[in-house]
């Protein structure tokens, strides 16, 4: 065995053991040749067998306002910075979250995530999701999370009491890449978000996106932070570049990127839910496997905030294959 898969090794045991890699390791192991991803991987699957089981989480998400959000950030078609051509809309009436969260049961799927695109809700939206939320808990009975950006400790309590089990407000990016991405609000907001989270109850979903531009190192960097954070979850997106914003030309990130990206984030965090989200049926294609077999444990199922994505049944068919389960 060469000295780069004995360094591997030495770390998978490291974190199996229960003790935390270094961010001096973790730069190695991000880094570590071509030739080795595949080992790093196998590694990476091995941490995520011994702290999770052979479980994936599978969720599904409803976009319940649509558009017109007044955040700049660069990647996101729902801007109202930018002329992307998305249809919009308001809040949806209850009845048509409901018919969404319904239909996530009929299909197995174990939670149901409603995503607001908004700086953060003013007090009447608030209490309109609260009560759409009561609802849903009431004809459907389904684990209800939420992603409504920035909110108070007052609304993170009342969240928890309404029984939702998790909140999502990702990084989006590394503290040194931000500033090239959003301009609207800081890092920090985003962190001290993450952090009241925690503080009030509610579990913590939190990631980021890759493939903006970001260097491999800044990658990296996100993931210490994230790992600071103990998320939960943690969502890994990959870039779908959207017509109009200023990423609409981006170039897309190789699957070896994608994949020491998920490896060394499980070595980060192996315990998290480690879920490969928005852009995984673009970028990964036929190689989706590798991911769940690579760190990974959980996905977002049934579409995204202004993209399609697999059905529930075809992902469902997908993780059975390889021997998991839902």
């Amino acid at each position: 065995m060469n000295s780069e898969l004995e360094f591997i090794n030495k770390c998978k045991e490291k974190v199996l053991s229960g003790q935390k890699i270094s961010k001096e390791e973790a730069a190695i192991l991000i880094n570590v040749s071509d030739e080795s991803i595949e080992h790093l991987s196998r590694d990476a699957n091995e941490i995520t067998r011994k702290f999770n089981g052979d479980l994936v989480d599978v969720e599904t998400l409803v976009n319940a306002k649509k558009g017109n959000c007044p955040e700049d950030c660069s990647f996101c078609s729902q801007s109202a910075f930018y002329k992307s051509g998305i249809d919009t809309y308001k809040l949806l009436p209850p009845e048509i979250i409901i018919d969404n969260a319904r239909k996530a049961k009929e299909d197995n799927v174990k939670s149901f995530c409603l995503v607001c695109a908004w700086r953060g809700p003013s007090e009447k939206d608030f209490d309109q999701i609260c009560d759409i939320i009561q609802k849903v808990n009431d004809n459907v009975g389904i684990q209800v999370n939420c992603s409504l950006g920035f909110i108070t400790e007052e609304m993170a309590v009342r969240l928890k009491n309404l029984g939702v089990k998790r909140y999502n407000h990702n990084l989006e990016s590394s503290r040194s890449f931000f500033q090239s991405i959003c301009s609207t609000h800081t890092y920090q907001d985003r962190v001290n978000t993450a952090q009241t989270v925690k503080k009030n109850g509610l579990e913590l979903c939190c990631g980021g996106i890759i493939g903006m531009g970001e260097s491999r190192m800044q990658r990296l960097e996100m993931g210490l932070d994230l790992s600071k954070l103990s998320p939960e979850e943690c969502p890994i997106n990959i870039l779908v570049p959207q017509k109009g914003t200023p990423l609409e030309f981006q170039k897309k990130l190789s699957l070896g990127e994608i994949l020491r990206v998920v490896a060394v984030y499980r070595f980060l965090m192996p315990k998290t839910i480690l879920k490969i989200a928005g852009g995984r049926e673009i970028h990964l294609a036929n190689d989706q496997e590798k991911v769940l077999l690579g760190g990974a444990n959980g996905i977002i199922t049934g579409g995204y905030l202004t993209i399609d994505g697999n059905t529930p049944k075809d992902d469902l068919k997908m993780v059975s294959q390889i021997g998991l389960e839902t």
